[in-house]
């Protein structure tokens, strides 16, 4: 029986896919395309790939945590379960940064586009409005929202047929590129190639951030014991073969001897290209929709990632752990996570924002195949398969996560691990005071 000031369990399997797919983004692999580009020296494709392969591991480990431990906190309530509280806690910080990072380089972004057709509007007006647009529409309940995500979803659809429809004309009509063409894209020329490709990857990651925050709603699934896994390894594989077709037709339609007039918006060319003036403009409008969509979502799973964290006493729970009565959403932190995204998106660079973004993920990642594995491990009932085969993934998953995270950049490595530092001295300080406070 659903208690007065429980989270709403009204979201089904449709509707955590949608959100899964709106928070990756639809769209995820082009705002990044162009610095995959310049990492892996032009092989784009094949770095979504080779992300997808660590990632879907990642995914299987997180349906299987989800349906061992059916509620809301994602990986810093399966760390915290299956391999120690400080452990859980550490994974949780790390998601913090991820999630509330996530949704202020979404107002960075979003600003900055909303420029380009308004110019005339200072940049402060426009992050005020993205601000107040997402934290008001995630204040207003879980069910608004997941109709925002299946709007947001349909229209990405459209407008992504169209790119790649105009990329396969282009390419069919003016390119004729022949079979050494089409295969470009997956061919590593010279052993400099093969490094290249490694960090390529290591940045790719940032295509598939996100489809983890489906385990956060786990509280509001109408199953979370079955969608909850489904969800997120059908959001994952879907990212990954979305995000290569349209990365691929990318490649081949821009040839690797031609430079990039602008590398950060490089896609965005691509489509000017293939489809002319109308359909740049498109495209700049596009992914301009998909970062709203993003920022919501995003907003939304960090501040349900402080409500579990709040509600399992490693936040203070008076006010992480509240809920609000009416809507059935935790408002203290969705309004909080508002303000810190008001703040940092006056204050950041997009660049250092998007550095920061796989640390925490990656480190998560890590901390969720380790407990994947480690529950397998444990396991004593079923067949010698049945508990091999979880082991085996979680342990690919894990060695996955490991090498991507040892390829980020040192700049990204080194303020993350500050952050981390910053989490545990808070985590030892909120242990003594408690310690202190209880009766001898």
């Amino acid at each position: 029986m659903e208690r007065p000031y429980d989270l709403r369990r009204s979201l089904r399997l449709r509707d955590l896919i949608l959100y899964g797919i709106v928070l990756v983004q639809p769209t995820a692999p082009m705002p990044v395309f162009g610095v995959i580009y310049e990492k892996s020296h032009g092989h784009v494709t094949l770095t979504i790939l080779l992300a997808l392969f660590a990632m879907l591991f990642t995914a299987i480990s997180y349906g299987r945590m989800a349906r061992a431990y059916p509620k809301g906190g994602s990986a810093f309530l399966y760390v915290g379960k299956e391999l120690h509280p400080g452990l859980g806690y550490v994974t949780g910080w790390g998601l913090i940064l991820d999630y509330v990072i996530n949704p202020l380089i979404c107002t960075i972004w979003c600003s900055t586009a909303a420029m380009n057709f308004l110019p005339h509007i200072p940049y402060v007006a426009w992050v005020v409005g993205f601000v107040v647009l997402f934290t008001m529409l995630n204040c207003n309940g879980i069910e608004t929202s997941a109709r925002i995500n299946a709007l947001v979803a349909a229209s990405l659809g459209l407008i992504i047929v169209w790119i790649l429809a105009a990329a396969i004309h282009y390419i069919v009509t003016v390119l004729h590129p022949g079979a050494a063409g089409f295969l470009a894209p997956f061919q590593a020329n010279s052993p400099g190639d093969h490094a290249a490709i490694m960090r390529g990857t290591a940045a790719a990651v940032l295509a598939y951030i996100g489809f983890d925050g489906i385990s956060t709603l786990a509280d509001e699934a109408h199953n979370p014991h079955r969608d909850i896994s489904r969800a997120i390894v059908m959001t994952c594989f879907a990212t990954g073969i979305l995000g290569a077709i349209e990365v691929y037709f990318a490649e081949v339609a821009w040839p690797r001897s031609t430079p990039f007039p602008e590398i950060n918006t490089a896609y965005i060319f691509v489509a000017g290209r293939v489809g002319g003036p109308t359909l740049f403009a498109v495209a700049n409008f596009a992914l301009l929709i998909a970062t709203v969509g993003s920022g919501m979502a995003s907003q939304l799973g960090a501040a349900r990632l402080l409500y579990a964290m709040g509600r399992d006493g490693a936040l203070p729970s008076r006010f992480f752990g509240e809920v609000d009565t009416r809507h059935h959403i935790p408002r203290n932190n969705v309004i909080l996570i508002g303000l810190v995204c008001l703040v940092g998106a006056l204050l950041f660079s997009f660049s250092l924002g998007a550095d920061l973004l796989n640390f925490g993920a990656l480190l998560a990642f890590i901390g969720v195949n380790l407990s994947s594995a480690v529950r397998a491990w444990r396991q004593t009932s079923g067949s010698r398969l049945s508990r091999l085969l979880p082991l085996v993934s979680s342990t690919a998953g894990f060695l996955s996560c490991c090498f991507l995270w040892w390829n980020l950049s040192p700049k990204a490595k080194a303020a993350g691990c500050a952050w981390t530092a910053l989490g545990l001295v808070l985590f030892a300080v909120r242990r003594n005071t408690r310690q202190a406070s209880r009766p001898s």
